[in-house]
């Protein structure tokens, strides 16, 4: 049978969290002040969690498929298990997910959180850059994700943060992968096939960093942990987050 198909989030075994860092490690402690753990109950009433990244002192941006209710938004975290005195707890004013997302293809995963107030800027609470509308990624690079999602198909949810290296792949490998469920214009793939390293469960909605930019999100995986996966590709939606930021 071949392995299935998830949406980091939401299509998981009961008590299972959303996208996680599979072949990682723990990375020095707030060395990604952008980082945002986004803990939220969804439609079942489970517990779930996403990441996201801080784009604007009042403004996280996540995947889509993450929304919920009781959502809050947490920066300046590393250890997520206890109350640091880095950590800026800050509930959602406003969930705004893409107008053309689509749960059944994956399209356009990609939402902005508006805060109740805007973040304190420190030295574990900082902005991540947005891409310029030209930034282009190419096969072979090197990129990294930041999550608190699962250390492998089989792993626990981890309490610190974990990061991974990952390689951009040709988007072949990802249409013959999810196929109909990628598109190439809106999406990036990423992740060596025949590397064990891969985002998984508990990672939606994290950044994946190429050149200390945001290029892509957190999307599409499989269930085995396996890569490649597809990340919401950021700069393809340039002008509807300035948009969205400016009138919300």
């Amino acid at each position: 049978m071949a392995p299935v198909l998830i949406l980091m989030t939401f299509l998981l075994p009961r008590g299972a969290g959303a996208e996680e860092i599979n072949g990682g490690h723990e990375v020095k402690p707030h060395s990604r002040p952008f980082m945002a753990f986004i803990p939220f109950v969804n439609d079942d009433g489970k517990r779930h969690r996403c990441g996201g990244f801080l784009v604007k002192d009042n403004f996280v941006l996540t995947a889509a498929h993450c929304r919920g209710s009781s959502m809050r938004v947490i920066l300046g975290a590393h250890n997520i298990s206890i109350r640091e005195e880095t950590q800026q707890i800050i509930p959602v004013a406003k969930a705004i997910p893409h107008p053309d997302y689509n749960l059944k293809d994956d399209s356009s995963d990609i939402m902005l959180l508006k805060l109740e107030r805007k973040a304190k800027r420190t030295r574990a609470v900082r902005p991540l850059r947005l891409p310029m509308s030209n930034f282009h990624v190419k096969p072979g690079d090197v990129c990294y994700v930041a999550g608190w999602g699962m250390l492998g198909p089989k792993g626990k949810l981890p309490d610190t943060l974990q990061a991974v290296e990952l390689t951009v792949q040709r988007d072949q490998e990802c249409l013959s992968r999810f196929t109909g469920r990628y598109n190439k214009a809106t999406a990036i793939c990423v992740g060596d096939p025949k590397i064990k390293r891969a985002s998984f469960t508990g990672d939606s909605g994290g950044p994946l960093v190429c050149k200390n930019r945001a290029a892509g999100i957190v999307s599409l995986t499989y269930t085995d942990g396996s890569a490649p996966g597809t990340f919401t590709r950021v700069s393809s939606f340039l002008s509807w987050i300035k948009l969205m930021i400016k009138h919300s």
